[in-house]
């Protein structure tokens, strides 16, 4: 029953009402019984001072010298007197004894019913409150005020003036059934708001439970529907975010499966081809050389794709460690022009090299560094048209330098821009100037820039020119930094 959110939502503000409820309902009633039985002992005290003080006058202002006589022959004023305290207040009756607690007057309202003549005044030892049933004049015990009647010559009779206490409890009785109905009503309007309360909240997210268990049998197309713009339509947009996440990767999962297999997969039907040829004697022995380097650069192919995806999965296992450090960066985009001098001169290529100063220190992994350049210069020339030209420059500016790699020639579709750097991209998708390309030199460019913290984009225009630019971490200090330094001294 308690597994359900929903439940445990209900219930558990179920018991808070009713406690509470409970708790407020006990506090009241204590409140509201203390506050009237106080007001009802000061109505029965004054209105026994006011019997008190008057029959005290009335009867000193008398001829009659026993209280008895004065009581019998006065009784019409007496009761009447009487009766006109008893009613200021519901349930309150007023007698008169003598001194030796013989009833001799009351209201006329306890004159009906009263069955006692006498009262036992063992009990009473002076002016105040007591409770009891004045030896079975009620039949239950009620809140008594007694007031003694004296003059010089002693205690003559006494004054009860009795409550009702039944009307107090009746009052509180009310006061502990409305609560009660209150607490039925806030109870029931609760239920029905925690319904729909919980209901909006557990409806998304048993959603996303199915969702979830569609993602555990491979359908990433699933998503959740977004209702309003609260917390819970933002953990829906975040789900259906991760969700677009997850189909992406497992897209992109699956294309990198089917071009590794492509890319493993030609290669090795060559060396396989080849070989049984050769095993066969299909192929002449003037022939075998030949064949034999097509082998052994097919071998070659391999062996960079394993080294390139083994980088790959270094870099994002964070298994391969960049080792920052001060460098010339200018110095080694010389070295790798010089390294490509036969290639340039083939292909007839103007060279163009420029560096804000003859020598420019980065803070980077020099190596990393070397192989992001050297793989954009050689691709540079790969793509490069006869006779066009190919320009490197270094440029600082403030904290940070540029490293632009320039070249003319096809350049890259505006449409292939986005994908530049993605894994296995290749835009000559004929293979007609890269034969031997892999497609994952960029991808593991823009892995190392990205380790660096550094940014590596490209611009382009399509049977024009193409030029690729990263930033590195400038070594020295800024034009700004020089300045102040030079200031303070």
């Amino acid at each position: 029953m308690f597994r359900s959110l929903n439940s445990r939502y209900i219930t558990a503000f179920i018991s808070i009402i009713l406690v509470s409820y409970t708790v407020l309902t006990f506090v009241i009633g204590v409140m509201v019984l203390g506050y009237s039985g106080n007001t009802n002992r000061e109505i029965v005290e004054n209105s026994a001072e006011v019997i008190k003080g008057a029959t005290e006058q009335q009867y000193s202002a008398s001829d009659y010298d026993d209280f008895n006589h004065f009581v019998y022959y006065e009784s019409e004023d007496v009761v009447r007197e009487l009766d006109m305290v008893s009613r200021y207040a519901d349930g309150q009756h007023i007698l008169l004894t003598d001194k030796d607690g013989y009833i001799l007057a009351c209201d006329s309202g306890l004159g009906s019913v009263i069955t006692v003549d006498r009262i036992d005044l063992s009990d009473v030892e002076g002016d105040g409150v007591m409770g009891d049933d004045l030896d079975g004049v009620f039949k239950n015990e009620r809140l008594i005020y007694v007031a003694h009647l004296s003059d010089e010559g002693g205690v003559y009779g006494y004054v009860f003036v009795c409550s009702d206490s039944s009307a107090l409890s009746g009052f509180v009785g009310g006061i502990m059934k409305t609560m009660a109905i209150s607490s039925l009503w806030v109870l029931a309007a609760t239920l029905i708001a925690v319904y729909f309360i919980t209901d909006k909240i557990t409806t998304p997210l048993r959603e996303m439970r199915e969702v979830a268990g569609d993602f555990a049998a491979g359908k990433f197309d699933a998503r959740i529907p977004v209702r309003g713009n609260d917390e819970i339509s933002e953990l829906a947009v975040a789900f259906n975010s991760m969700a677009v996440s997850l189909d992406n990767m497992e897209k992109t999962r699956s294309a990198f499966i089917g071009n590794i297999s492509h890319e493993l997969r030609t290669p090795m039907t060559s060396i396989s081809g080849f070989i049984d040829a050769m095993l066969d004697g299909a192929i002449p022995e003037d022939k075998k050389e030949h064949y034999l380097r097509v082998i052994s650069d097919e071998v070659k192919r391999l062996s960079r794709l394993v080294s390139s995806l083994l980088d790959i999965t270094k870099i994002q296992a964070g298994e391969r460690k960049f080792v920052k450090g001060e460098f010339d960066i200018c110095e080694s985009a010389r070295q790798i022009i010089i390294s490509f001098e036969q290639r340039l001169v083939e292909k007839g290529l103007d060279v163009e090299f420029s560096c804000d100063e003859d020598n420019m220190l980065a803070y980077a992994d020099s190596d990393a560094i070397y192989q992001i350049l050297y793989n954009l210069c050689d691709n540079a020339i790969k793509f490069s048209r006869e006779g066009g030209k190919y320009r490197v420059s270094v440029i600082r500016n403030d904290k940070k330098i540029f490293v632009s790699v320039y070249n003319e020639g096809d350049g890259i579709p505006e449409e292939d821009l986005p994908f530049v750097f993605e894994r296995f991209y290749k835009a000559d998708k004929s293979r007609g100037l890269d034969a031997t390309g892999l497609g994952l030199g960029l991808y593991i460019c823009k892995a190392i820039i990205d380790a660096h913290g550094e940014e590596i984009w490209v611009k382009s225009e399509h049977g024009k020119n193409c030029e690729f630019v990263f930033t590195l971490q400038s070594a020295l200090p800024t034009t700004v930094e020089k300045n102040e330094n030079e200031g303070r001294v």
